[in-house]
């Protein structure tokens, strides 16, 4: 019996050995096959989307599947997987293979990396292109909301302003030919276009002596920097109209477009810097400037094109100035700045004083006044000013003065010039200028409540402001309710402003030099 249990014994294990080597040769011939398969795709350029078998065979126990960094694709092959890694959304596995011995290195230069991504179609592609020009790293997270509206009107502010070169720099340059060739020679000429260009150098060095006051009126000196530009185009077109007067008009084109330049660059910045979230104002900067580049070209393009089919100068102008100005406008006031200058201050005073809430920084940029310009004097507050005027009665001004024994400032209206006036003193510091500017709105919004009063009951005109004042004004007690009305709000009105995300800064409310002192 037991040779034959041997025997059988031998039989079903040879038959077992003959099974499992049956199954060994067939898993063989299978990683080989897959095996052969990733070679294939490995050996596709760098970055090439060969796409890496998701599976390998069921015979394959799933517990022995991952060794370290080895993934299942890998395994009783010579490829082992590195790392993985994204860029944009994009992802890529990095692979190498292992040396022919036994040591666990790999060979040198061997990495591959394999993209996990079909190939995007050609439109994508394109839009991609245009996103890495156009809108900054980390678009929209890196920019604040404000940013697509400004860039929108700012492209086609540019577009418009491509378009009219075409028709300006076109009649420049035949005027100056007709100039040349029937009353002054070539020499002449060159002089005019030298004296042209030097007269709008001379226009910007004298406009930037301005200075601060692009930090205090940002929107306005904007708007009207474009405004200039439209009228220098305008003047431009004129040298057509009267060829004799070239040399003068191109000058004073010149002038208005040099200062509108130096407008447009003094105010770029701090725009820009509005819409950056972290430290990426170079890259703001340098997408803004492509856009407004690539709608220029665009204008020029389609500006060139219809002059050839010859249109009414005076038309085309018309339409395209208009595009621009509005374009302008808009790109203005989609501007959300976060500071409190003189225009964006009055609004959040109003609202408090009116509703009790400071409006937030989209509604108060909203509600800013962009036609008060600088050069235009504000005679609702005066902020900063001199004795002299402000005061006309000695006797008011000894009045007032115990009023504001504990304060760095002196409040007072003139019914002459129909103003409030705020005076400071030599010791006022930035709080004392920003509470000074509010007291001068509060007795505004005092006074005029008065002036309501009285006209509802019959004692005066009716009036809408102070501009046509016909009626006594007790200004003492009104001043004293404003103290009163000041001490009480000024810290809740603060709270409000820093709670909606305001920034209060004294140096933007431009404050006039002139400083009350005691010998």
């Amino acid at each position: 019996m037991a040779p034959m249990n041997l025997r059988h014994s031998s039989s079903s294990s040879s038959s077992s050995c003959a099974q499992s080597i049956t199954t060994s040769s067939s898993d063989a011939r299978l990683l080989v096959r897959e095996t052969m398969r990733i070679s294939a795709n490995l050996a596709a350029p760098a970055n090439s989307p060969s796409q890496i078998p998701p599976t390998l065979p069921a015979a394959l126990d799933s517990k022995n599947l991952r060794l370290g960094l080895v993934e299942e694709e890998y395994i009783h092959s010579n490829l082992r997987l590195i790392c993985c890694e994204e860029i944009d959304g994009r992802r890529w596995k990095y692979v190498a293979e292992n040396a022919n011995d036994s040591s666990g290195t790999f060979k040198k230069g061997s990495i591959r990396s394999v993209s996990l991504q079909t190939p995007q179609a050609p439109a994508d592609e394109l839009v991609s292109f245009i996103r890495s020009y156009v809108v900054p790293e980390g678009f929209p997270d890196s920019v604040s909301p404000s940013y697509v509206p400004y860039m929108t009107w700012r492209a086609l502010k540019h577009f418009f302003g491509g378009a009219m070169c075409v028709f300006t720099t076109q009649t420049k340059l035949l005027t100056s030919v007709g100039v040349s060739r029937n009353r002054a020679t070539p020499g002449a000429v060159a002089i005019n276009w030298i004296l042209k260009d030097g007269a709008g150098r001379v226009g910007k060095m004298l406009f930037a002596r301005q200075g601060k006051k692009f930090d205090y009126d940002l929107k306005q000196l904007r708007f009207a920097g474009d405004l200039l530009m439209e009228l220098g185009a305008g003047v431009e077109l004129a040298t057509a109209v009267m060829p004799n007067l070239f040399l003068p008009l191109a000058c004073a084109a010149n002038v208005a477009k040099n200062v509108a330049a130096v407008t447009s660059t003094s105010t770029r910045t701090p725009i820009y810097k509005a819409f950056a979230k972290g430290e990426n104002i170079g890259d703001v900067t340098a997408k803004g400037e492509c856009v407004g580049n690539v709608a220029d070209l665009l204008g020029t393009g389609l500006s060139i094109m219809l002059s050839q089919r010859n249109p009414s100068l005076v038309t085309a102008f018309a339409f395209l100035s208009c595009g621009y100005v509005l374009s302008s406008y808009q790109e203005v006031k989609s501007v959300v700045l976060h500071t409190l200058n003189r225009a964006r201050f009055t609004v959040a005073v109003d609202s408090f004083l009116k509703t009790g809430r400071v409006p937030s920084l989209k509604e108060g940029n909203l509600k800013e006044n962009i036609f008060c310009f600088p050069w235009v004097q504000d005679t609702s507050v005066q902020l900063g000013c001199r004795f002299k005027d402000a005061f006309q009665d000695p006797g008011l001004y000894f009045a007032l003065e115990p009023l504001f024994e504990r304060e760095r400032y002196v409040v007072t209206y003139d019914p002459v010039k129909n103003k409030v006036c705020a005076l400071l003193k030599d010791q006022a510091k930035a709080e004392d200028i920003i509470k000074a500017a509010f007291h001068g709105h509060v007795l505004l919004h005092s006074i005029q409540s008065s002036l309501k009063k009285q006209t509802a009951s019959g004692k005066g005109y009716e009036h809408d402001s102070l501009d046509s004042l016909a009626m006594p004004v007790d200004i003492e007690s009104l001043v004293a309710d404003s103290c009163k009305m000041v001490s009480s709000t000024y810290g809740l009105f603060k709270y409000k402003t820093a709670e909606q995300g305001w920034v209060m800064s004294e140096s933007l409310l431009n404050p006039g030099r002139a400083r009350l002192y005691q010998e």
